[in-house]
């Protein structure tokens, strides 16, 4: 059978440039200016002293300039590693929780960035229970649905695109939601233990089968589970208490009563983009997903005890301990990496494929998509404001010219109507022991070239990354205490 029909390809991925000289920023430019010229006033009255202030500025200048492969400037590693020893020294790589830890009435809350976080469960406009994760800290709720993904297998791939027509439009679909500040998409492989299976059997086996049958479905549940994975995906919103910045914050009640009236309208058009059938997930489902992501060795305790209700207040680990380069956990290992560079070139809608599927040297993967949306007014001035910064540092080489052709066609895109949204994406990779540390880094090392992205270990913050890559609703930029606007112009 013959068709016409062509794959689309998906690329552009811009990532806003500040302008400046060279590989400087607004910031570092503005630094180099005015240095140069109290530079040149004190050399009029002394040359030795101008000659010493231009040694001064220079070595001011040197830690902004250099820079790694992933784009990161000598200033930014400095104050990675200072603000590290500094955490350290002050004990706040180290978590203990229970009757002899540092949490009150002994529960096991959850550390760091989610240590004061709330989980309450309220229903939507269709009486579903749904679980709201509420982060005191920047005011903001998440909701998270739970995804039956349909999956490509002997899926054609015209179905396979307009799947991917759909994800693009719900997520221009969310500048336009009233309050929504970020969204995110977790892909999680584990290894599936078989209980559901056995309990799937179990319920519907008949007690009156034929000997052969029971003894084949028998074999069947031992063996069946031995060596697959099992996959999950969740998919959350997250909203701001405040409507507007400066505004007052709204309470628990009435951003429930809120949430749970959109809830329908975005679990339907999710259903449209081959997520499957979506749903909220309740309170418990997810207490018990976060404890297992914690302690992966309490997964099967957990799933034998479903009729026992877990609370969010022992949801947390019993012991935690950040290190520079992985973080260490109960029964769990782990490392998160976060995406630096996006694919330059046009890419498949496979692609992405090899880093979301089961590796048989990582025992957990978490690979999570963290968007956050602009608005139709912020969308219009970012894109245009970009083209004027590809074009003041056109300096002639083919990847500048490369950049004006993709600010001009973003731009032209977003006055048709394309929505604007930041991303950008963390993969945890956890295992049993510290021996397999080696084997899950390699194996993520060797996953991401085929990916066409560019990866790098979060060193000095792997307990927070490890935090943000769960279905959580954690804002990273939300709990920075560098403004977004110093960040961006350096």
């Amino acid at each position: 059978m013959t068709t016409n029909y062509r794959e689309p390809t998906y690329g552009n991925w811009r990532k806003p440039v500040s302008p400046g000289i060279g590989r400087l920023g607004l910031v570092g430019t503005l630094i180099l200016m005015g240095g140069l010229v109290m530079v040149t006033m004190i050399a009029m009255v002394s040359f030795l002293a101008g000659m010493i202030g231009a040694v001064v500025l220079g070595l001011i200048m040197l830690p902004l300039v250099i820079q790694d492969r992933h784009g990161r400037t000598a200033l930014q590693a400095i104050t990675a590693r200072v603000a590290w020893w500094w955490g350290r020294s002050q004990g706040w790589h180290l978590y203990r929780s229970g009757p002899l830890g540092i949490t009150g009435l002994g529960s096991h809350r959850l550390p760091g960035l989610l240590a004061q976080s709330r989980l309450i469960e309220a229903r939507d406009s269709y009486g579903r229970p749904f679980a709201l994760v509420v982060i005191p800290a920047t005011g903001h709720y998440t909701v998270v649905f739970e995804c039956n993904a349909d999956g490509a297998a002997l899926v054609d791939q015209q179905q396979i695109d307009t799947w991917v027509a759909y994800w693009g439009n719900w997520l221009a679909s969310l500048g336009y939601e009233p309050g929504l500040v970020a969204a995110s998409v977790t892909i999680e492989t584990a290894p599936d233990i078989g209980t559901r299976l056995r309990e799937e059997v179990d319920a519907n086996a008949d007690p009156n089968a034929p000997e052969l049958a029971r003894a084949a479905l028998e074999e069947i549940v031992w063996n069946y589970p031995v060596g697959s994975a099992r996959l999950s995906t969740r998919v959350t919103v997250t909203y701001s208490a405040a409507p507007r910045p400066g505004a007052k914050r709204r309470d628990e009640a009435e951003m429930a009563r809120e949430i749970g009236t959109r809830i329908p309208g975005l679990t339907s058009m999710l259903e449209m983009t081959g997520a499957g059938a979506a749903r909220p997930i309740t309170a418990d489902r997810l207490a018990r997903a976060v404890r297992v992501a914690y302690d992966p060795e309490s997964q099967p305790d957990l799933e034998a005890a479903e009729d026992q209700e877990m609370r969010w207040e022992d949801a947390g680990p019993v012991a935690a301990q950040e290190f520079w380069d992985h973080y260490v956990h109960d029964s769990g290992r782990s490392i998160t990496w976060g995406l630096s560079e996006a694919p330059r070139g046009e890419v498949l809608s496979s692609v992405m494929t090899g880093l979301v599927s089961p590796h048989h040297d990582i025992t957990r993967k978490r690979v999570t998509f963290l968007y956050r949306p602009h608005d139709p007014a912020s969308a219009a001035r970012i894109v245009e404001r970009d083209r004027k910064d590809t074009r003041f540092r056109l300096n002639g080489a083919a990847r500048d010219e490369v950049a004006v052709v993709s600010s001009d066609q973003a731009a032209l895109e977003e006055a048709r109507g394309a929505g604007l949204t930041r991303f950008t994406m963390l993969v945890t990779a956890t295992v049993r022991s510290a021996e397999e540390l080696p084997l899950a880094a390699a194996a993520i090392d060797t996953l991401a070239p085929p990916a066409r992205v560019r990866l790098r270990r979060m060193y000095g913050s792997q307990a927070s990354a490890f935090a943000a890559a769960l279905p959580l609703g954690i804002v990273l930029p939300d709990h920075l205490k560098v403004p977004a606007v110093v960040r961006e112009s350096m």
